[in-house]
């Protein structure tokens, strides 16, 4: 029987242990996603390299055998402010806190330690592949004329796929999105200049490790780098100078904000970003651009960014 390729189940759930399965069920973990990969058997595979009296192949053995999945999640809130959305716990994977503050708001931000984990099933058909100790990096995309998007790297240990009765999960949590315009993202911001904006990319920076040794295998979050990439309508220099600020190692602020309704407006905070080198002009229908490139400082630890759902 061909496996049918658009016939595809996701669930997901937080461990309690590290890489113990949480055994994560249709009813309370499925997740509504775009754009699944899988990757199920990533790792290296060292030659024997054997001395045999001819000429021929040589066996391997694989080594450092782990899963990589990818995949998007539209960005909008669960429709009641206060209540985490039903992709929070996969922002939780990729080394972000939240935070909930009961009938207000929700909010995420990044943190140094004590990341946690998830066990995440995928099924195509009836073949089910199972990550655990999963963890990942994100990358929040706002981009005009389409569905703000959380685009998803996540890396797991390997289990051995098996043959499963499907499962018919539950995806009602996940609300319909918004699409990024002017009306439905009514504020934009950097240095406090009100700018017109084509794009904004946060990507989160997690360098995600899976390391192997005797005694230990898991996958880390060892590092965080976070970036900024966004396109402006190109503005006079009095009004906004990326050139100087650039050169003068300047920090400035973005705010940006998308939703409208108590339970689906979305706030992406960075309080400090350092402005890189613009690194050219692009011409969109005869319009000036700026491709622009930030990198968000810390001020005090952990408060880079925040993405608030109220």
């Amino acid at each position: 029987m061909a496996l049918k390729w658009k016939s595809k189940i996701l669930l997901a759930k937080l461990e309690t242990t590290y890489n113990t399965d949480a055994e994560p069920t249709a009813a309370a973990n499925g997740i509504l996603a775009t754009d699944i990969t899988l990757t199920p058997m990533e790792g290296s595979d060292v030659s024997r390299n054997l001395e045999i009296p001819t000429l021929g192949a040589q066996g391997s053995v694989p080594i450092d055998v782990h899963a990589k999945l990818t995949f998007n999640v539209e960005l909008a809130g669960s429709g009641a402010a206060g209540t985490a959305p039903a992709w929070g716990p996969l922002m939780r994977g990729c080394a972000v806190a939240e935070t909930i503050t009961a009938d207000t708001s929700v909010t995420y931000n990044p943190v140094s330690d004590d990341h946690e984990s998830l066990s995440i099933y995928f099924l195509i058909e009836g073949t089910q592949f199972v990550m655990t100790g999963a963890r990942g990096n994100c990358t929040i995309d706002f981009t005009t004329s389409a569905i703000p998007y959380l685009k998803f790297e996540y890396w797991g240990l390997f289990n051995q796929p098996t043959e499963e009765t499907r499962v018919n999960p539950t995806l009602t949590a996940f609300k319909k999105p918004l699409a990024v315009t002017k009306a439905n993202t009514p504020t934009f911001t950097l240095a406090g200049v009100s700018l017109v904006m084509r794009s904004l990319m946060l990507n989160l920076g997690n360098a995600v490790e899976p390391r192997f040794l005797v005694g230990s295998e898991g996958i880390l979050i060892t590092d965080k780098e976070e970036s900024v990439e966004t396109k402006v309508e190109a503005v006079p220099l009095g009004t906004l100078n990326p050139f100087t600020m650039a050169a003068d190692q300047t920090d400035v602020a973005i705010n940006l904000v998308h939703g409208l309704t108590a339970g689906n407006i979305a706030t992406l905070a960075i309080t400090k970003a350092q402005m890189q080198r613009p690194q050219g002009l692009e011409n969109a229908q005869n319009i000036v651009e700026w491709p622009l490139r930030l990198v968000p400082i810390p001020t005090v630890g952990n408060d880079q960014w925040s993405l608030t759902l109220t």
